[in-house]
Order: structure tokens, then C-alpha cells, then sequence
């Protein structure tokens, strides 16, 4: 019996894993689905992984997944990729984290809990895609937060709206629609919430290990949450730009009429004065 322990955080922003690699010198590169695996004590990359060993798996979308590593090796492993990334200078993240345990168990039935997985068999497929879900769950865990943020930032300027007041600028709308699209991006395009990896459809063990996590930390549920809010974001920042341009229309009619009217005064003058 073996037992693999993860430990998953999101990071401050997204990793690009090409750019890292070549920091790193690594030689490699990584296609948009792939993680990065390295080892952790010395930061070299692993090509494949053995039941019970150290790992950690670093995700495009700024997410990082530690495989049987103490606290202490976590830190320095951080330490050392500060050289490269400014997303670890800050050290191992503290806000957004998720904790998973692998039990392979020979002859034992399948059973997934919220805590941790029993395998009857050991696949090196369990781990990738355990560390893949839990590091979903954690960049979610992100973008919900910066979701929820930007809706109290709305509430404020609803309330000044509901007071007859309209002082939000062009480049703060502008601002709040490129978060709410951002916020969709990402989670559909970088963090492939609706995705299944490809391993998947070839054994049954592991799409039912996949899709049983995924429903467990409510991937598609959580998706559909930020999707949601992000489109009644949207809606509100449309309502706030057509009024922003109706006010901008109705201050360009009035200097029109003025115009006009200090058009029509000089002519009167010009022609009192001739007279």
C-alpha cells in the first residue's frame, strides 16, 4: 500500500511555461495542456513519476501542485524559482490551497472523497490527474474571489447611479469590461475547466476518477457561477456605457444649440453695428 500526499496553490498571476523553461534552461517546451513536472529539490525536470517520490507540477494557468513534499522543501523550492518567476518571491501562497491524499490499495474498491482517493491499482495517470483537478479548484478558487470583488466595486457605483450620479470615466468602464472578459477567458480557455485530458477515453478507471473529482470540488458548478456573475457584470457595464454616451451626446447638443446661439448673436451684432 502507498500513499502519494498533494498540496496545490494558485499563484498571484499566470506562468508562462515556455518563457520559465527557457529561463530555466531546460531545453523543452510545453504545449497549452501540458504542465511543467519538476523535481523539487533541485528544480530539474522529470519525464516520468514513481509512486511515493517528490514532485511538483507547475500549470500555465498559474497554478502549482507539490507531491509528497514537506513544508520545508516547498519553501525552498520556492526560493530557488524566484530567480525566475516573480510569482514565487512572495513564497509558498497562504490564500488559495487544497490539500488531496492517493491511497493505492491492491484488491481495494474505488473510492473518492472530498479528502482523498483509493485505487485498487496504481496508474501513473492517478497523479497527473489528481494534481490537475485540484489545481482547477484552486485557480477557481482565484478568479472567484476577483469576480466577487468586482461586483462590490459595481454595488458602489449602483449606489451613486440610484443618487442621480454618473461620475464613472470612460477608462474605468473600459477597465471593468476587460476583467469580466478576462475572468471568462480564463476560465474557459486557460484553466479548460470543461475540458477531460485525453487519458480519459482510454481507461475507465481514470475517467471515473476524473469526472468523480471533478464533480467532488464542483468544477463545472463553479464555472457556471463565475460565467453567470460575469455576464450580470457585463449587462451592468452596458447599461452604465449607454448612459455614459447618452450624457456625452446630450453635452455635445447642448454646445451645438450654444454655438447656434452665439452664431446668431454675432450676426444680430454685426448687423446693429453696420447700421
Amino acid at each position: 500500500m502507498t500513499h502519494d500526499y498533494f498540496l496545490a496553490f494558485a499563484l498571484g498571476g499566470e506562468l508562462d511555461l515556455n518563457r520559465l523553461a527557457v529561463a530555466m534552461e531546460l531545453g523543452q517546451r510545453y504545449r497549452w495542456e501540458e504542465p511543467m513536472l519538476l523535481n523539487p529539490e533541485d528544480c530539474t525536470p522529470l519525464t516520468h513519476r514513481h509512486s511515493g517520490s517528490s514532485q511538483c507540477q507547475l500549470y500555465y494557468f498559474g497554478a502549482v501542485v507539490f507531491i509528497n513534499c514537506p513544508d520545508e522543501l516547498i519553501r525552498s523550492f520556492c526560493d530557488r524559482m524566484a530567480r525566475y518567476s516573480e510569482l514565487f518571491r512572495s513564497g509558498p501562497p497562504t490564500k488559495f490551497r487544497d490539500t488531496y491524499s492517493l491511497k493505492i490499495e491492491e484488491g481495494a474498491a474505488m473510492e473518492i472523497t472530498n479528502g482523498n482517493a483509493v485505487m485498487p491499482r496504481y496508474f501513473p495517470a492517478c497523479v497527473n490527474l489528481i494534481g490537475f483537478v485540484i489545481a482547477k479548484s484552486v485557480a477557481l478558487e482565484r478568479i472567484e474571489e476577483q469576480v466577487d470583488l468586482v461586483l462590490d466595486e459595481m454595488e458602489d457605483v449602483i449606489q451613486l447611479l440610484e443618487r442621480g450620479k454618473l461620475a464613472l470615466p470612460d477608462g474605468k468602464l473600459a477597465r471593468l469590461a476587460s476583467s469580466i472578459l478576462n475572468f471568462k477567458y480564463k476560465s474557459i480557455a486557460h484553466i479548460m475547466v470543461l475540458d477531460k485530458p485525453d487519458i480519459t477515453w482510454d481507461n475507465e478507471d481514470l475517467d471515473r476518477l476524473y469526472s468523480r473529482m471533478a464533480n467532488l470540488f464542483e468544477l463545472s458548478q463553479r464555472y457556471h457561477e463565475i460565467k453567470a456573475k460575469s455576464e450580470t457584470l457585463m449587462d451592468i457595464t452596458e447599461v452604465f456605457t449607454g448612459l455614459s454616451h447618452a450624457r456625452r451626446a446630450n453635452r455635445l447638443e447642448w454646445i451645438i444649440i450654444v454655438l447656434i446661439a452665439l452664431e446668431i448673436v454675432i450676426y444680430v451684432l454685426e448687423i446693429f453695428l453696420k447700421r
